[in-house]
């Protein structure tokens, strides 16, 4: 037995374009659950090789805060993608330039508060990496352009 359900079907482009793609919320929660295995591993294998992560206080960084971190603002990029689809006028664009700037804010801890060379490197890459695997991502979810209500 077949059972159809009546669905309101878009009429307009604008609508029809909104509905093809899918939310941010999935493929924002396999970026950052990437970028936190990815980040972890590297962080493990610099630990293993002699990076210190220990800040200007002789406190070090656990390997399992990166997945932490790493996770949690990310996540803070899939809610800003979520809200920008909704509000922006260029979603896509407004996006990857707020989070590039961001990304580039979020090395300043890295050069300030004490690290030695090899770890403040080490943690910029990592920041560098997190950003290059979920920004593209989360972008290719967004319009370039909002929709027009007809």
């Amino acid at each position: 037995m077949s059972t159809t359900t009546d669905l309101p079907v878009p009429t307009t482009a604008a609508a029809s374009a909104v509905s093809d793609r899918p939310t941010v919320w999935r493929h924002g929660l396999a970026a950052a659950a990437g970028a936190s295995v990815v980040t972890t591993t590297l962080a493990a294998i610099a630990s293993a090789a002699g990076v210190s992560f220990a800040d200007g206080t002789g406190v070090s960084l656990p390997v399992l805060a990166f997945t932490q971190l790493t996770f949690v603002f990310s996540m803070i990029g899939v809610g800003l993608a979520a809200v920008l689809a909704r509000r922006a006028r260029r979603p896509r664009s407004t996006f990857v330039r707020t989070t590039l700037a961001l990304a580039g804010l979020s090395v300043v801890p890295d050069a300030t508060f004490g690290f030695d060379v090899a770890s403040a490197l080490t943690l910029m890459a990592l920041h560098a990496v997190a950003a290059a695997i979920v920004i593209p991502v989360l972008a290719r979810r967004l319009a370039r352009r909002a929709s027009v209500p007809a």
